[in-house]
């Protein structure tokens, strides 16, 4: 095996890894085949990823600088220091670029009837309506401050828009500054017949400080946001005294929003004295200052949609599309007996999650089920699945849930659904103190005739029904005697806090994933140019995983990787990497996939998984790879990947330098985008699905509340 991996000159420093694939987000935002609106929604994905990045990765980096901890990086030789410097130049470039393809789509948005103004950019009676509008629905809800000797800087929420100002009182300067609260709308829509013109809720908030701060004088104005780290250790000794993990995990999130703070983002260049006033108290340093003329908040890009006519809709979004219903279930039959008979593939968002959702509707009054055993990671904000899960438990159904409380960002949700599945009646456990469960498994159990019979879901997803129409992912339904005998032994394993377990079919991280993973890349070694690897994730950086590529390149193995985010293994190097392809996908939906095919023929080997090429996948995460076996499923998932690297219209090539190209593409060439073929390739009915709200709505009629029944389209 390979040690010393940035030796060998062929791979690159994680975490400008990252940044260079959110420069591809960004770079969707200036494509000229992207409706204008979408190429909004892209700046702002770049800025959330970019906050969520210094959160994470630079939060973590950090802690190792501060507590001189000079572990040089495996990929790239790069100390914690040497790695931070690193990251706030290129991220400061990439706010820069960002700032300018805002400023470009603004401008454009704004000839098509969107205009997005500055408060000094509105007419007279424009200001008057937002002057009115500030002391009628915004003063009401802010909450200023100064700080002086009675009023200590306050902890700045991670995330939180602040307009604050430095100002003259009394003959004395203070520094005053108040939230804008998420419980006001982003923008504020003006009167107007002809367009859509807005205002942003920190501008108006921003040049209103003089009177939020009555009696002051504003001499510098601003605006302000905080990224603090998100890395809280449960297991570190702080948290020793708490039994409970859920209460455990309630106060890490706690303990998260009084982390260092690792950027401050300003609306302009602060003066020196602001800016040492800042520094001081946040504890900051020039590096972590960036100037931004950008928006604070850029969500407010996915809710534009709302406010347009039908015309811009088309001019100014994608074509709608609704996840078509898999031909390959009769929906108006027992979806559990159907799947006895044969395997069923879902490929989201494509297809959508509606079968499964049925069959877990279906399974919760079926009187043969017996039980429903499931593991959730990240679930939607209103999740019909819980509320079937629910109905199943007080049914009489044994309902066991392994709900992960360390998924990052969505600890609060997972605990409210934790607390809200037990009051249903279902046994609930969250998994394993350092290992994160991120497998996707589902077994759902009846008794027929005094026989047991099982079904199976293994997803690269998670269940969760708002990014099944967001992410591409794939999620495999098999009666299959080997699976289902793994599953049966996965839960009970998960349920005795047994990480060890033997499986045969399955793979399984932290037990026999890595090390199969290695054993199948050996067999195409031996076959030396005969060999072959095709895989598709969202990250590589396992050290041992990569070391083996560069072992199978150098023995000729053909080895084609679509790695949408993280790569740090450099393809095209002469003599280690040069076997070594890697292309990259972002488009309109988020590639999400995981699928490993080792071989060819007779021989090849294909499994879906939930885990990545990542050190974090393969040895700290309880994770699944799934084999499939069914021969048109396969047929199905080789044709999946053919069209995904035929693209080359929202493909990019990784180059040997770390950098994406465009693919070459001659005049005579079709152009293909691989998510266009795929939503129009999809075989299905159509239906828009209505379930995201409570299937029995109350509607009142003449003031009394009334029950009205749906028609299912989707069972049509």
């Amino acid at each position: 095996m390979i040690k010393n991996l940035y030796k060998e000159g062929c791979t690159q420093n994680r975490e400008l890894s990252w940044l260079r694939f959110d420069d591809r987000c960004l770079n969707e935002a200036k494509d000229a085949g992207n409706p204008y609106l979408e190429r909004l929604k892209f700046i702002s994905i770049y800025t959330s990823n970019l906050t969520e990045f210094f959160r994470v990765r630079v939060g973590s980096l950090y802690d190792m600088s501060k507590a001189n901890v000079e572990k040089v990086d495996n990929k790239s030789g790069l100390t914690p220091k040497q790695q931070l410097s690193e990251i706030y130049k290129v991220a400061k470039r990439g706010c820069q670029k960002r700032d300018r393809v805002f400023e470009d789509v603004r401008k454009k948005l704004a000839k098509k009837g969107v205009e997005d103004l500055t408060i000094a950019e509105c007419t007279k009676s424009e200001q008057k309506f937002l002057k009115q509008y500030f002391k009628s629905n915004a003063a009401p809800l802010l909450t200023p401050q100064i700080v002086d000797a009675s009023h200590p800087f306050p902890n700045l929420v991670n995330g939180a828009v602040y307009a604050a100002a430095q100002m003259k009182y009394k003959k004395k300067t203070v520094f005053g500054l108040v939230q804008v609260p998420d419980s006001l709308p982003a923008v504020i829509v003006l009167p107007s017949k002809k367009s859509l013109r807005f205002v942003h809720m920190e501008d108006l908030v921003e040049s209103q400080l003089e009177n939020i701060f009555k009696g002051m004088t504003a001499v510098e104005t601003m605006k302000l946001s905080v990224a603090r780290s998100a890395y809280v250790d449960p297991e570190d000794e702080a948290f020793d005294d708490i039994v409970d993990y859920r209460k455990k995990m309630m106060k890490v999130l706690k303990e998260r929003r009084k982390m260092h703070v690792t950027r401050i983002v300003m609306s302009k260049k602060p003066s020196n004295a602001v800016k040492k006033y800042l520094f001081n108290r946040l504890n900051l340093t020039q590096q972590a200052l960036f100037v931004c003329s950008c928006p604070m908040n850029m969500k407010y890009a996915f809710s534009l949609e709302k406010l347009l006519n039908e015309d811009q809709k088309k001019e100014l979004l994608y074509p709608p599309y609704e996840p078509k219903l898999s031909p390959a279930l009769d929906y108006e039959q027992n979806l559990f007996s159907q799947i006895q008979k044969k395997d069923v593939l879902l490929s989201y968002p494509y297809d959508s999650m509606e079968p499964f959702l049925q069959l877990i509707k279906e399974s919760a009054s079926d009187p043969d089920v017996v039980s429903i055993k499931i593991t959730f990671y990240r679930l939607a904000s209103h999740a019909r699945l819980v509320r079937y899960l629910c109905t199943a438990a007080e049914n009489g159904k044994e309902v066991d849930v392994l709900i992960e409380l360390k998924a990052r960002f969505d600890e609060q949700n997972n605990i409210d659904y934790s607390e809200r599945l037990e009051d249903a009646g279902c046994n609930v456990i969250y998994g394993f103190d350092n290992y994160k469960v991120h497998s996707k498994i589902c077994l759902i159990t009846r008794m027929k005739n005094s026989k047991a019979e099982h079904v199976v879901l293994c997803a690269t997803g998670n269940f969760n029904e708002n990014t099944a129409k967001q992410y591409t992912d794939f999620a495999y339904i098999t009666a299959r005697r080997a699976i289902v005998k793994d599953a049966v032994a996965f839960f009970k394993n998960m349920w005795m806090g047994i990480l060890d377990g033997d499986y045969s079919t399955l793979l399984v991280a932290p037990v026999n994933l890595k090390s199969s993973l290695l054993a199948m890349m050996d067999e195409e070694i031996e076959k030396g140019s005969n060999g072959k690897i095709t895989c598709k994730m969202n990250s590589i950086t396992d050290e041992d995983l990569i070391g083996k590529l560069i072992e199978a390149s150098c023995a000729g193995v053909k080895v084609t990787l679509i790695v949408r985010g993280i790569s740090c293994i450099l393809p095209g190097i002469p003599g280690k990497t040069e076997n070594i392809t890697i292309r990259s996908i972002v488009g309109r939906y988020l590639e999400h996939s995981r699928i490993y095919i080792f071989g060819e023929g007779r021989s090849e080997k294909m499994y879906i998984s939930s885990a990545d090429f990542m050190t974090r996948n393969t040895e700290r995460r309880v994770e699944i790879a799934c084999p499939i076996l069914d021969r048109d499923i396969r047929k199905r998932i080789h044709e999946y990947m053919d069209v995904c690297l035929a693209d080359n219209v929202k493909a990019r090539q990784l180059m040997s330098n770390g950098r994406y190209h465009k693919i070459a593409v001659s005049p005579e060439d079709e152009l293909i985008s691989s998510q266009n073929v795929l939503m129009e390739t999809a075989v299905g009915s159509a239906y828009e699905i209505k379930h995201s709200v409570p299937e029995k709505p109350a509607v009142v009629f003449h003031g009394k509340t009334k029950n009205k029944k749906k028609k299912n389209k989707a069972m049509k």
